[in-house]
């Protein structure tokens, strides 16, 4: 049920709340904040608003800097990590230009929320369910510098098997073989079920969590299906809860993608499928892997625009670490059927038309969840609406281990970009399905890639540790 003001001042009696904060999200993917007393909330708040200057949050804006952020009522939850009693809400940019302002086309909230309503006025559906997987390392310590003088950095995980003759105890972890580990050896479970409970109380439905595959402190947390716009306001609520129950237990989360060398890498694996009117537009008895041919037109989407989606849902360095062979990260352009090396896999698991459904493999939390999914949706809508036939295109499906092929028959594959200069040159080259509708609007564009570009040529510039190792001495 839908909240009013009136349920939020409800709240704050019933809870006794002192501070009411504001987390907004800036172009990166990170909560900003602001926070009021809570005696200062009322029906203004909520009509005019908390003013800020999107020009700090990246947003390089047309119109002028000062905006309005309106908070959602809807996503007002008690954070569980103030020690003074707060309420806590996330919501929309408006431009102050009318009585009643209008969204800030560059928010990300506001380019979720216009993704979904392109999809609505196509007709092809009114519902996009999905499930990102969040999978991330807790050290129990990381330190790093850069600097002239010294570039490096140090993590530890004590279960870790580069502690096998220092932890004392034998509880250490054979090197890639935490999946599913259990006590001992799992040094984390009270903290990461600690991490669910508070992800339930914030309304947040989770199927599992469990250790993953890299022995150095690699786990995973799954949120059950959920609408489009909702999981993007979940994602970082979760990634919150994560990072901030992870310091109360002593240890540090990260979602890079690739923090650990020769380790699995972590991905944000996005599981998706559509309703129209309640019913599961992806399903069909008669098709492969019974999905629809709509279903395989928004894969086809999907991979058809693939290398521009990859700046934005790999929009780091340190993310084309991962997508290498070798460690279950995809790196082929294709699909299939329970077949982690393809970019695009089909569950087997998913058997009831309500469930079935398909996930792609190459996107981190790196991300901007909110640039992400709709960017996701964009391409696929972009299938269907062009009949993009993926299986036409040569894209598969590749039912068979695509890391055992020889060399030659690797050849004959499209792949994905291997740095993010590459993805950079795609995205500019490729996103008019992004901006169709208006959703993705051209200037967000160009100041990503601009961004972006700049962070490349910084990281370039920057002497290698291992580099050292490989020409100090020549």
């Amino acid at each position: 049920m839908s909240k009013n003001v009136q349920d939020i001042i409800a709240l704050i009696k019933e809870h006794n709340v002192k501070m009411v904060d504001f987390k907004m999200v800036d172009i990166n993917g990170q909560y900003r904040h602001v926070t009021i007393p809570a005696e200062n909330f009322s029906e203004e708040t909520m009509k005019y608003g908390i003013g800020f200057d999107a020009s700090n949050y990246g947003y390089a804006v047309v119109e002028k800097s000062d905006m309005v952020f309106i908070p959602d009522p809807d996503t007002a939850m008690l954070d569980p990590f103030c020690t003074i009693p707060t309420l806590t809400m996330t919501g929309n940019a408006m431009i102050i230009d009318t009585p009643e302002n209008r969204p800030l086309p560059q928010y990300p909230r506001n380019i979720v929320l216009a993704a979904e309503k392109y999809m609505q006025d196509l007709g092809i559906a009114d519902t996009m369910l999905i499930l990102p997987e969040f999978e991330f390392y807790l050290f129990d310590n990381v330190a790093w510098q850069v600097s002239g003088s010294e570039i490096g950095h140090t993590i530890d995980a004590k279960q870790s098997y580069w502690n096998s003759a220092t932890e004392g105890l034998g509880v250490v972890v054979p090197k890639q073989k935490n999946y599913h580990i259990a006590k001992p050896f799992d040094t984390s479970y009270e903290c990461r079920s600690e991490m669910v409970m508070h992800m339930l109380d914030a309304g947040i439905e989770i199927n599992y969590h469990h250790p993953e595959v890299a022995a150095s402190g690699q786990y995973e947390i799954e949120p059950q299906l959920g609408k489009m716009s909702t999981m993007a306001d979940n994602t970082m609520m979760i990634k919150y809860i994560i990072h901030n129950t992870a310091l109360k237990y002593g240890k540090s989360a990260t979602f890079m993608p690739k923090p650990v060398y020769g380790e699995a890498g972590s991905g944000m694996h996005v599981h998706m499928l559509l309703l129209k009117d309640g019913v599961p537009v992806f399903s069909d008895d008669n098709g492969y892997a019974h999905l629809s041919e709509t279903a395989h037109y928004f894969m086809g989407g999907l991979l058809k625009h693939i290398d521009s989606l990859c700046a934005i849902t790999n929009p780091s360095t340190n993310s084309f670490k991962r997508l290498v062979p070798g460690f279950e990260a995809p790196v082929t352009v294709g699909y299939a059927t329970s077949n982690r090396s393809a970019v695009i896999r089909i569950p087997a698991y998913a058997k009831s038309p309500d469930k079935r459904r398909f996930e792609l493999r190459n996107p981190d939390a790196t991300c901007n969840p909110y640039f992400c999914y709709a960017a996701i949706l964009m391409a696929g809508l972009d299938g269907i609406k062009n009949k993009i036939d993926p299986h036409a295109n040569g894209w598969g499906p590749y039912d068979m281990n695509l890391y055992h092929l020889s060399d030659e028959e690797k050849a004959k594959l499209s792949h994905l970009p291997t740095r993010l200069e590459d993805a950079l040159d795609a995205l500019e080259a490729d996103h008019d399905y992004l901006t169709a509708g208006g959703v993705f609007p051209e200037e967000l564009i160009k100041n990503l890639i601009k961004t972006k570009r700049a962070e490349c040529s910084e990281m370039s510039k920057i002497p290698h540790p291992a580099e050292f190792d490989k020409y100090y001495n020549l």
